[in-house]
């Protein structure tokens, strides 16, 4: 567990999301939490580690297997935008692990079979406010890689937990993405109203303005070839094209790459049906 001020904590030692926890008076507050359930077990063992209060609280980052299989492994009341709760509701209870389609994490685990999912209790619009102490921690939309993105921001603090906006030396998930509010996120990041924040990226734990400029400039590659072919009325099927030179810019073992190459084809044809060839109809 690494700590980042004297109150934020993250790890990113297991399968899945950077996992982070918040240490108030009150109680702890948990960004996220590992898919794999004997992870999640080993991650609540090392938060009864962490002197507070005796209150527990969940707040997932976005709706991605990834951030929210282990939730019920939590124990605790979870808190996500609306939004997030909104692809709860429309969920069946169980997940049953099956393929490897999209490149996730979770999809590496062996034995993972069914879990039952652990909605959103409480949940918010545009932002919400947690005074578990004398620091404000504030939740907050940012969509871009889906629409019930957030942030978790502690702004005595300097911390901000960016989620899967910025990924460290891997391709982003474009499936659910609104990319011209992504890059509209980045940008927000790099401004001068962060300037001095600690960013903790979804996946890779903190992440320098250089990552974020990186993240800046492959989103809007993405979102310049798409339009380039929409532009031309080429198919799904075409996005096959991008695939490997968009994998090629990440170094990672081969089997790494394999799962990177799946998560780029599965992430761009998906996004590119869904914003240009079925149209607005399909996307309402």
């Amino acid at each position: 567990m690494q700590s980042i001020s004297d109150s934020v904590y993250i790890e990113d030692h297991y399968l899945g999301a950077t996992l982070g926890v918040i240490q108030q008076p009150r109680g702890l507050i948990q960004v996220d939490a590992p898919p794999a359930p004997e992870d999640g077990r080993a991650w609540r063992a090392a938060l009864m580690g962490i002197g507070s209060g005796p209150e527990r609280v969940l707040v997932n980052l976005d709706a991605h297997p990834d951030r929210t299989l282990g939730a019920r492994t939590m124990d605790c009341s979870v808190i996500a935008h609306e939004k997030t709760a909104a692809v709860f509701r429309v969920r069946p209870t169980t997940f049953k692990a099956q393929g490897n389609e999209t490149g996730s994490d979770w999809e590496t685990i062996p034995g993972l079979g069914t879990v039952r999912w652990a909605p959103p209790e409480i949940s918010f619009t545009n932002q919400m406010i947690l005074h578990w102490g004398e620091k404000r921690i504030v939740l907050e939309q940012h969509p871009g890689p889906s629409s019930g993105a957030i942030w978790v921001v502690i702004p005595d603090d300097k911390v901000v937990f960016v989620g899967d906006a910025v990924l460290k030396n891997q391709p982003p998930f474009v499936a659910h993405a609104d990319l011209p509010a992504w890059i509209e996120t980045l940008e927000l990041l790099l401004s001068p109203e962060y300037r001095g924040y600690t960013f903790v990226s979804g996946r890779g734990g903190t992440a320098s303005t250089t990552a974020i400029k990186s993240q800046l400039e492959l989103m809007s590659e993405i979102h310049e070839k798409l339009e380039r072919m929409a532009s031309k009325s080429q198919s799904p099927e075409s996005t096959e094209k991008l695939v490997e030179t968009f994998a090629n810019k990440f170094k990672a073992s081969s089997a790494r790459h394999k799962q990177f190459v799946q998560r780029l084809r599965y992430g761009l044809r998906h996004y590119y049906a869904r914003h240009y060839h079925m149209g607005s109809a399909a996307e309402e």
